[in-house]
């Protein structure tokens, strides 16, 4: 075992030889090929075949929303995570450990814990819900969800970050070797692919089939697989569920445009759709009794009884289920005759 850890922290040693080079164009430029690779594998060889014209507003939906939070976070945060790594990298708790390969590893490790503690709490706090849950209204889950983020969510989680750098001591390499990692595999866990092995991948990262479960439309299901990248803390607290969802998303309607979901994020609650309510035959029965009565009432004449009853009827459906459903159950009569 110790040995296994040993070639990992080689690797990652090697490895940030790589990247330490790496400018922030060239990070940018390697998630924009990933992103374009994902899509033409969603496109070509989906997991679930989603209809082209919604999907299209969904990319669509999500690029602007990525494009409207980068302008607000540029705008608001006058001391970027990079600047913050170069003045605190050699006080925080990392900067005790000579070993690069050791504080990488370590680094990631925490941020990585740290996103799936910040996710669990999103789903238990409805404070931090009604923006969090601009992520999963998306009934189309594909690669570009993953920038799917309210822009308050997005403060809060920039936030913790620099809490994070500030505490361990994170170096300005190693924010942008976290970051670049993180995007990439965030990108892939929302991507709409499936893979040979994806399940045993999935024993220690978080892939499609497990993500897809966290966005499901139920409760139980998407209350599950937190993780960002590895699925190691969903196993360690019990929060690992392997299900294919039959529907994506979160119940009822909500809004699917850029400024729509911005302001979704500010509402304490889903929009109820008006009920499509179904008369039962013995509530049908009471309400014919009702409305033949109050017919009676009105002192009908012979020729105008159906008339009269529907109108009847009408008043009494009104009456039990508010106006606005009563007007549609009512409508499902049919005008009145002439």
């Amino acid at each position: 075992m110790s040995s296994e850890i040993m070639s990992l922290i080689t690797f990652v040693e090697s490895y940030l030889i790589w990247l330490s080079s790496m400018p922030g164009k060239l990070a940018t430029f390697i998630l924009l090929i990933v992103f374009v690779a994902l899509s033409a594998l969603e496109f070509f060889r989906p997991k679930r075949r989603l209809p082209a014209k919604q999907l299209r507003r969904s990319y669509q939906t999500n690029i602007g929303l990525f494009m409207f939070n980068s302008i607000v976070i540029s705008l608001l945060s006058a001391t970027p995570l990079l600047m913050l790594a170069e003045r605190y990298s050699d006080r925080g708790l990392l900067s005790h450990i000579d070993n690069p390969g050791w504080k990488a590893l370590l680094s990631f490790l925490l941020l990585d814990l740290m996103l799936y503690c910040w996710h669990r709490i999103s789903h238990s706090f409805d404070g931090l819900w009604m923006f969090h849950k601009v992520h999963h209204n998306d009934p189309y889950l594909n690669v570009s969800t993953a920038f799917r983020l309210h822009v308050v969510e997005l403060l809060i989680i920039t936030v913790l970050k620099a809490a994070y750098i500030i505490l361990l001591g994170v170096d300005q390499m190693l924010v942008l070797i976290n970051e670049t990692l993180l995007t990439l595999f965030i990108m892939f866990h929302h991507g709409n692919i499936s893979f040979p092995g994806e399940k045993h991948f999935g024993r220690v990262i978080i892939v499609p089939y497990l993500h897809r479960t966290h966005h499901s439309t139920e409760r139980s299901e998407h209350d599950t697989n937190y993780g960002a990248v590895f699925s190691i803390w969903d196993r360690l607290f019990g929060t690992l569920a392997e299900r294919e969802p039959l529907e994506i998303g979160i119940k009822n309607s909500s809004p699917q445009t850029v400024f729509g979901l911005v302001k979704f994020g500010f509402t304490s609650a889903n929009p109820e759709p008006v009920p499509a309510y179904e008369l039962d035959e013995s509530l049908k029965s009471m309400i014919a009794e009702a409305a033949y009565y109050k017919a009676e009432k009105r002192a009908f004449k012979p020729g105008n009884e159906l008339r009269d009853w529907l109108e009847a009827r009408r008043e009494i459906i009104r009456m039990v289920y508010g106006d606005k459903a009563g007007r549609e159950q009512a409508g499902r009569i049919g005008p009145l005759p002439i």
